[in-house]
């Protein structure tokens, strides 16, 4: 506001003037205001009633403020501060930018015919009236750009908060939280839940590029421990979402229903510290079913292959590899020889070890417990 008081000095309207000028003022406010309603349709409701009548009392404030640099009797005042409150106020009204610059260019033609129209017969010498247009439009341009300051700085806040509340959403959802605070959660972000939701792992730094390719409603996680990031995508086309995270060293969870969306993640973290090579969970479930409980897997190891452990360990880990092809390939030995890249004579010479060393070998309870001792390769 400053820069107009000094273009101000150029011109200081006579006394004669400013008083024919402030006698409309209302009359002034009053048509600024109604050719708003009139050519700027989100405003068509907005200003009867109690509104209008703030509005309009707000334009003949701004008026009077300018008649006062006008006329060189200004020092800035709060033009520019009720400005800047009636930008943040029409984020709150739920109305864009674009509608309050809309007002003001409507405002600014309508302010300067009633101006022109009262100045001129008042006296203002012909040779004034362009330097009175100039700063007629210099005032409203400086109020609209402290407006949109004011809206811009709204929605900069408030997109804040709404982020805030939907990163508290994914910490509540990960932790397994109560649906009461889940649903809390959901209303305060305003985030439509989903069906399902599909945990995503990956690094930090890849999570916010990816979620801009994801659905919108999807929630994204980026300062998880060891430098990791989540997404939760809701009602994931899996084979999609697979392609769409075909460049990005990303862990894909299974489908859960949104509140359980925990158990998606936990698979995903799991699957991540069991394998860097890992992408799709579902295509790896025999090695996550069986490393679920590594202890527990551990000493069914120690017990159901003790009799190995008699022998030379590089024999007993041939015996080993054997008896897992021989399990897997469901005792076909010229598969099982072709697995492990020996003679098909070889595979029965080294069965008929192993038949020794488990006597009860065709016993189904024998065969699980096997199946699950050598069904990991490292153990």
């Amino acid at each position: 506001m400053s820069h107009v008081i000094r273009r101000a000095t150029e011109l200081a309207l006579d006394e004669t003037t400013v008083a024919a000028l402030r006698a409309a003022l209302r009359t002034t406010a009053d048509e600024v205001v109604q050719a708003i309603i009139d050519e700027v349709p989100p405003y068509a409701n907005a200003l009867s009633g109690r509104m209008g009548g703030t509005i309009r009392r707000a334009v003949r404030t701004a008026l009077g403020h300018y008649l006062d640099v006008a006329s060189g009797n200004a020092s800035g005042g709060d033009a520019g501060d009720a400005a800047y409150e009636l930008g943040r106020g029409e984020v709150r009204d739920g109305r864009s930018m674009d509608a309050l610059l809309s007002a003001y260019r409507v405002g600014a033609r309508v302010a300067w015919r009633c101006l022109a129209a009262g100045a001129v017969p008042a006296g203002l010498p012909a040779a004034e009236v362009a330097k009175f247009a100039e700063l007629t439009f210099a005032y409203i341009d400086e109020l609209s750009a402290a407006s949109a300051a004011g809206h811009a700085d709204e929605l900069a806040a408030r997109g804040r908060v709404h982020e805030r509340h939907l990163e508290q959403l994914v910490r509540d959802l990960l932790t397994g939280a109560s649906p009461d605070v889940l649903q809390a959660s959901v209303q305060r972000a305003g985030w439509q839940p989903p069906v399902s939701l599909t945990a995503v792992l990956l690094p930090a730094a890849q999570a916010r590029p990816a979620y801009r390719v994801l659905d919108p409603s999807t929630l994204v996680l980026d300062d998880l421990p060891d430098s990791l990031g989540v997404l939760l995508v809701p009602d994931a086309d899996r084979s999609h979402l697979l392609r769409q995270l075909a460049d990005r060293t990303a862990v894909v969870g299974p489908a859960r229903p949104w509140t359980r969306a925990s158990a998606s993640y936990a698979r995903a973290v799991r699957a991540r510290s069991l394998s860097s090579d890992i992408r799709d969970t579902e295509e790896h479930l025999p090695e996550l079913v069986l490393s679920a409980d590594r202890d527990a897997l551990a000493d069914l190891r120690a017990r159901a292959l003790a009799p190995l452990r008699t022998l030379p360990a590089a024999t007993a880990r041939r015996l080993e590899e054997t008896l897992r092809a021989w399990l897997l390939h469901q005792g076909r030995r010229d598969e099982v020889a072709a697995a492990l890249f020996v003679h098909p004579q070889t595979v029965r010479y080294r069965m008929s070890q192993l038949r020794e060393l488990f006597p009860d070998l065709g016993s189904p309870h024998r065969v699980l417990e096997l199946t699950l001792a050598v069904g990991l390769r490292d153990g």
